[in-house]
């Protein structure tokens, strides 16, 4: 069945009005715009910019489009509901999001510190989220208006959509939407489902009978009687490690598989209901999405304040979304789904234009040309029916999968177009490579090499022992080593020197002690010396933190080395800065403690210098 275009449907009585130049987040600026009231409400934990990579200015722009009057409530104050009764009551409903992120990611550290900043407020400030903020924000909502419907949505909805695994408190939450008492989810790229519900509310449907629409999770009395797949309860996940591992292996088989069947989950004596993933935006959908008129600024009333997150994107360009890579990790992946939906080169282009010609500071750089991963542009299933039944969770591991479809031919030709644009001066890549698959186009490479790198080139091999790279799905390290090889000279016939900078995780499930000396020599070797490092976090509802909790791989049902405890995930970090002398103690201590006091020395063959023993001083480690 082919879905409705968002586009095609019959515009609310408010398209009449001209877009407004900013959606408003005062009374003052609704009057100004001749409005007596809000259609939806977005509340929001970042600060609101009106650009497309931000989610809250996307979905408003889209509801916008269809001739509903959107509001935005940025950062409220949570601890009275006086800021959401701002903008009034909502004609049809609150839509709630914590931001671009989990404010639970977004507020602590993986070793469980408060956060120092916070790039989606205002300079930076943190605390401006509460923490698990769309169940904070729909009581608030309940509280200034008890009628008002309300819709979760954005990241933090999408992972805790089931029962899942919460690191913070450890245990197994119930699936958000009931923790928040809202009406209705919705999960993964909310457009196609967010203009059906607005649409049906809008001609008096209510939305305890709005049940059928893809993309949404909504909660019902228990029953057996229909054609659900069903998860374990929630019950049973948070009691059986085994359960718990069912169940986040059909959650994303189900994603993966494009799946008709919803899932259903009991909690109590009721039933979450999971509904088919979203049908994927076509081309000219998407396209549409991302012109629509955005000032690509912060809001003015935040004039003069510093937002990294705006900085790191201003001038980037989305060409799409998705990702079929399967890390195991990977929260955008859980989030998007694995198709990727592709905007046209003329779309993206015009983009491009746009900015050179209306974008203040605009130098003729243009900062990405990406997405979830920077090269998979107009890639995906080669079968006739799509990956209809597809069991595999990633198209990428063990192997490249014979029927996807890898031509970089699209997405060089794309590059080459953009910097032609006189508005360009330079193209830089600032997504992730995703460097197994470049190594299917080594013309692709050469062309990177030669064209979008600024001296260096962020890549994710995360890891390099066998152990952890099965349990990410991530490459071998000789894949890795063919693209350095591959990079480097390429690099070096255009006459430039450029460099690499991995990314790379610490504790993740899967690694030991062994594996991190293992990675430390290696970095060595080829001469890294990696600054910023990440420790793992367990995001909810990804498969790495079924590891996390369980000790045992969902996919295949092996038992993992789990690092656990502050002790275990900082030695791990310490190992991948191995060069830091502050990192040096730790690092003889885990070597001794391992017999491998050998790679203690001042030698190239050490991996870290043995202690200085001056005369009359007493050593500390």
């Amino acid at each position: 069945m082919t879905p409705k275009d968002i586009f095609s449907y019959r515009p609310y009585w408010a398209k009449r009005l001209v877009p407004a130049p900013v959606l408003p987040m005062s009374r003052e600026e609704m009057d100004a715009l001749g409005w007596d009231s809000c259609d939806v409400i977005l509340i929001t934990g970042d600060a609101y910019i009106d650009h497309p990579s931000f989610g809250a200015a996307l979905i408003g722009r889209v509801l916008e489009a269809q001739g509903f009057r959107v509001g935005i409530v940025s950062q409220p104050d949570w601890r009275s509901a006086r800021d959401f009764q701002r903008l009034g009551k909502p004609n049809l409903f609150f839509g709630v999001t914590s931001g671009n992120m989990d404010s639970m990611v977004a507020n602590y550290t993986a070793d469980g510190r408060i956060r120092s900043d916070d790039p989606y407020s205002p300079d930076d400030e943190p605390g401006r989220r509460p923490d698990r903020a769309e169940i904070v924000y729909a009581n608030r909502c309940r509280e200034a208006f008890p009628d008002a419907p309300v819709v979760l949505g954005g990241m933090e909805a999408s992972l805790r959509r089931a029962a899942h695994y919460d690191y913070w408190s450890d245990k197994v939450r119930r699936s958000v939407l009931l923790d928040a008492k809202a009406e209705l989810l919705i999960y993964g790229n909310a457009e196609r489902a967010v203009v059906e519900v607005a649409h049906r509310l809008a001609k008096g449907e209510r939305i305890m009978d709005i049940t059928d629409v893809r993309g949404t999770v909504l909660e019902r009395k228990a029953s057996d009687d229909d054609d659900a797949v069903r998860l374990p309860s929630h019950e049973e996940a948070s009691k059986d490690p085994a359960a718990y591992n069912r169940a986040a292996l059909t959650l994303h088989q189900a994603a993966f598989s494009k799946t008709d069947k919803p899932l259903k989950q009991r909690h109590g004596d009721r039933d979450v209901w999971i509904l088919p993933p979203p049908h994927p935006l076509t081309t000219r959908e998407l396209d549409r999405i991302y012109e629509l008129p955005y000032t690509r600024q912060p809001h003015p009333a935040y004039s003069g304040r510093k937002m990294s997150a705006y900085e790191m994107i201003r001038f980037s360009v989305c060409i799409m979304r998705g990702c079929f890579g399967g890390c195991t990790f990977c929260a955008i992946s859980c989030h998007e789904g694995p198709v990727v939906q592709n905007r046209s080169e003329e779309s993206i282009l015009r983009e491009i234009e746009t900015l050179g010609d209306t974008a203040a500071g605009f130098t003729g750089v243009i900062s990405d040309l990406g997405g979830p991963t920077a090269n998979m542009y107009r890639m995906g299933c080669g079968r006739s029916q799509g990956a209809q039944g597809c069991k595999r969770l990633s198209c990428l591991y063990p192997s490249i999968c014979r029927q996807l479809k890898t031509s970089h031919a699209p997405l060089i030709r794309l590059y080459r177009k953009a910097r032609r644009l006189p508005c360009v001066k330079k193209i830089l890549i600032g997504s992730g490579i995703r460097y197994d698959l470049a190594l299917c186009s080594p013309e692709y490479i050469r062309e990177l090499a030669n064209h979008h790198v600024g001296g260096y080139l962020k890549v994710a091999p995360e890891h390099v022992s066998e152990g952890p790279l099965r349990c990410m799905q991530k490459p071998d390290k000789e894949s890795f080593e063919r693209f350095m090889a591959l990079f480097d000279r390429f690099s070096k016939e255009a006459g430039k020197e450029q460099y690499l900078i991995p990314y790379l995780i610490a504790a993740h499930p899967g690694t030991t002690d062994q594996d991190m000396i293992e990675l430390a020599l290696w970095l060595k070797k080829h001469g890294f010396r990696p600054d910023q490092v990440q420790t793992f976090l367990p995001s909810p509802m990804t498969l790495a933190s079924a590891m996390y909790h369980t000790g045992h791989n969902p996919v295949d049902g092996r038992p993992v080395a789990v690092p656990r405890g502050l002790k275990a995930r900082r030695r791990h970090k310490a190992f991948l800065r191995y060069h830091d002398p502050a990192s040096w103690p730790l690092i003889r201590e885990t070597l001794r403690r391992m017999n491998r006091a050998d790679l203690i020395g001042n030698g190239q063959r050490h991996l870290v210098r043995a202690e200085d023993r001056k005369p009359g001083r007493r050593l500390v480690d």
